[in-house]
């Protein structure tokens, strides 16, 4: 029993840091808010949220060989300090590059963060409770995720303007959050194993996409995240060009794909109990092909809600499944697997950055037009999902 009480105790920092994972989906609505602020167009404003995924590139890997030196928990905590100071920067500096050191900083924390917090998990909560400890997490994050929109627009609209922020008072709730997950994450004694030899490198990685699954995963990564932040960037967007929506009216459509995401999440644990993966991936891609179809022709609030819903609700769980296909592919090179899958988080610059050229130069049609793309991919994808 009082190892129970004891590993709840440890539990409860880790799954704040979970929220704190979340923190990195404010960018959708952020970057809105920055456009408006600052009169960009969007090419500019995609900008930001494409930095915030360029570091995924550049950090995974390495963030492996660094959880070998100074353990798990330093590394999410080190995590929680660059967050921390991302959230910080607007609200003591303002203009187009003080967001861009933020959303920069946040990319590398977040980085940081996604590589080392579920192997903590592992550390804490051993066992079979583990996978559902795991999907737990993935449920704090999104509460994290679909709040954002909300907080945003509350601090834009209060009558009296949250802590004289404006819509900037998103970032001082997270960062209060971030700074208290920080504080009970460093009081908390977890105990780690000694472990041997390095972590994988750079060359380990690359040499694996010789092997079709895991170039096929890997590219099927790129467009479940490429989607994914498209959306939550484009599905404001959408609403305020065709249904004359101010931006704070708009941002419910963030908020409504990630609560989509969430009962995806909570559902889809059930789902992949009684349907084969194969089953399940053809209709959470099939869900999300109608969503696109809805984005692009939809003219009507009834339609465009619907298919961002569909959107989320089929993106929802196309990152686990790929994920596991990589990891069974290669039974033997995991860790080399699992750095390539999370480098693949890259596609959150490629297909924000296509977007905002494609939107500039036909409407937002242009930027559902590039997120297409990426679900035609990942149903030429279905048939590499083994049941």
């Amino acid at each position: 029993m009082d190892n129970n009480k004891s590993n709840l105790l440890r539990l409860v920092p880790v799954m704040l840091c979970f929220f704190a994972m979340g923190f990195v989906d404010l960018v959708g609505i952020a970057s809105n808010y920055v456009k408006a602020d600052l009169g960009l167009d969007d090419a500019v404003a995609n900008v930001l949220p494409s930095m915030v995924f360029f570091w995924f590139l550049i950090f995974s890997v390495p963030t492996g060989m660094l959880m070998n030196r100074i353990g798990r928990k330093r590394t999410v905590l080190l995590s929680l300090v660059v967050t921390v100071v991302s959230l910080a920067v607007p609200l003591v500096a303002d203009g187009f590059p003080a967001m861009l050191v933020s959303f920069s900083l946040l990319g590398i924390g977040n980085a940081l963060m996604q590589t080392s917090l579920n192997p903590l998990i592992s550390t804490v909560i051993r066992g079979g409770n583990l996978a559902s400890t795991l999907t737990f997490g993935q449920f704090i994050k999104a509460i994290a995720s679909f709040l954002a929109p909300y907080l945003a627009m509350w601090g834009a609209t209060a009558a009296i303007p949250s802590f004289g922020y404006g819509w900037k008072a998103l970032f001082v709730i997270y960062f209060a959050v971030g700074l208290l997950s920080a504080v009970l994450l460093f009081a908390t004694p977890i105990d780690e194993e000694r472990r041997e030899g390095r972590a994988s490198g750079f060359a380990d990685c690359l040499r694996l996409l010789g092997r079709p699954v895991v170039a096929l995963s890997f590219l099927g990564i790129v467009c479940h995240v490429g989607v994914d932040v498209g959306t939550n960037t484009t599905a404001p967007k959408l609403l305020i060009e065709r249904l004359g929506m101010t931006l704070n009216e708009a941002a419910f459509a963030t908020s409504l794909y990630f609560i989509f995401r969430t009962v995806g999440c909570l559902t889809g644990s059930f789902f992949l109990r009684v349907m084969s993966n194969r089953a399940f991936f053809a209709a959470s891609v099939a869900m999300m092909a109608a969503g696109m179809a809805g984005m692009f022709l939809g003219h009507t609030s009834a339609v465009l809600y619907a298919a961002i819903a569909l959107v989320g609700y089929g993106n929802s769980n196309v990152f686990s499944i790929v994920y596991s296909q990589a990891l069974l592919s290669v039974p033997d090179k995991q860790n080399e697997v699992s750095g390539l899958m999370i480098m693949g988080l890259f596609g959150g610059t490629l297909f924000p950055l296509a977007m905002g050229f494609a939107s500039d130069a036909m409407g937002q049609a242009g930027a559902v037009g590039v997120m297409a793309v990426g679900v035609a991919y990942l149903l030429a994808y279905i048939r590499n999902v083994k049941h």
